[in-house]
């Protein structure tokens, strides 16, 4: 009865905005993985770069430059992924332990539970018979996933997913990682400083671009962010690199 006053309703009144008919895609949807590919790749080159330039600085030949580049890549992307696994794991393990402890309390405290909705929805500005017609609605469809968006703030787009967020930071930091390292095999010596600092704060500011892109977020903030960082670490490393190579 319900779904077929909904069809007819909604056949009486055939002129609704396509804004409400369509289905909307948001950038926080890409959270989980944005946010990983993101820190992978700017992690690449910036600490791959910075290694480059350290070494380099150093007057160590193109064939240790390039050794230290290799190794700084691989245990770069493994520590990418175990750390990023681990600590989402960890996130993972509180979600768990929080639904765990409200499925407890929906069962020994229905009430108890109701009333925890009830005010929740009246904080949001419904008053009092209209909070509770909605918590007892949402309690009847699905008590625990009511719960754990309104009350634990947990959703499905915003879950932890150890994996997904492993997998997108090692790739990306690889593939940071290995662009520095091109232009380390390529470039003339003489020049190598030069081009790998300007390749890779060009690098970083496309990344910034496209980071801000794919979260619909402000481009100029975000490139600025990314280069300033950046271009700290590897003007840091190649000092120290310099001083150390100087005593040496």
């Amino acid at each position: 009865m319900y779904n077929e006053a909904v069809s007819i309703h909604v056949q009486e009144r055939p002129l609704v905005p396509r804004s409400l008919t369509h289905p909307e895609r948001h950038a926080v949807s890409r959270i989980g993985w944005l946010r990983a590919a993101v820190l992978g790749a700017n992690d690449g080159i910036v600490s791959t770069a910075s290694l480059v330039l350290g070494v380099a600085a150093a007057g160590a030949p193109r064939s240790a430059i390039l050794l230290a580049g290799v190794a700084g890549l691989v245990a770069g992307a493994m520590s990418m992924a175990a750390g990023e696994f681990v600590s989402v794991s960890s996130q993972a393990d509180t979600e768990r332990a929080d639904l765990a402890r409200e499925t407890i309390e929906l069962a020994e405290q229905p009430e108890a539970e109701r009333e925890e909705l009830i005010a929740i929805y009246q904080a949001r500005g419904l008053d009092h018979e209209t909070a509770a017609a909605v918590a007892d609605q949402l309690t009847a469809s699905d008590a625990l996933g009511a719960h754990a968006r309104d009350e634990l703030g947990l959703t499905e787009t915003a879950s932890a997913k150890p994996l997904q967020a492993a997998l997108a930071s090692a790739s990306t930091f690889a593939v940071g990682a290995a662009l520095p390292l091109a232009v380390t095999a390529l470039a003339p010596m003489d020049l190598l400083v030069a081009i790998t600092v300007a390749s890779s704060l060009a690098l970083l500011v496309s990344l910034g671009a496209l980071g801000a892109v794919a979260g619909k977020a402000p481009i100029g903030r975000s490139i600025l962010r990314v280069t300033f960082w950046g271009a700290l670490a590897m003007a840091l490393t190649a000092a120290i690199g310099r001083i150390a190579g100087t005593v040496v």
